[in-house]
């Protein structure tokens, strides 16, 4: 076993304590190891969908940190052939939320939000795909509703 040295902001080190003292955990350590494994294994899965998709990018900023509302804007300039849409949202004096609907292939679309939830400055991120099939647009189920007199 090795042992590191890493960096977390106070509010995410309080909500793991929390989680380790709600879960039972003995210590730190032990917690963060499962949060790393299961981590692993979300990224395992999401890395094997494949094909065309699409995707919501949801993540939280500091709106304050130097140069990242300029290096996000240039990455969605960059990828303009995957990002439809972005919803931008002030959440308070310190940060904002930003949700994005993606279009492309999957492989693409996980690259791209990897990215930019690995930016500096970026606190959360989570990106949902869902496959739309070869050359298929995505299906939408239509509901018949009764109404009763």
């Amino acid at each position: 076993m090795q042992r590191v040295t890493i960096t977390i902001e106070d509010d995410l080190l309080a909500e793991i304590d929390a989680a380790a003292a709600a879960r039972g955990y003995q210590n730190r350590s032990e917690i963060i190891r499962d949060l790393a494994r299961a981590g692993l294994q979300q990224a395992a899965d999401d890395t094997a969908q494949t094909g065309p998709c699409v995707a919501g990018l949801v993540y939280v900023y500091d709106h304050a940190a130097r140069d990242l509302s300029k290096r996000l804007v240039q990455e969605f300039h960059d990828h303009h052939d995957l990002a439809l849409a972005t919803l931008h949202v002030h959440l308070d004096e310190d940060n904002c939320m930003e949700m994005t609907a993606l279009r492309g292939s999957a492989d693409e679309v996980k690259h791209f939000a990897d990215h930019i939830i690995a930016e500096r400055g970026v606190r959360y991120g989570r990106v949902v795909m869902i496959p739309t099939g070869e050359g298929k647009q995505a299906k939408v189920r239509k509901h018949a509703h009764k109404h009763g007199s």
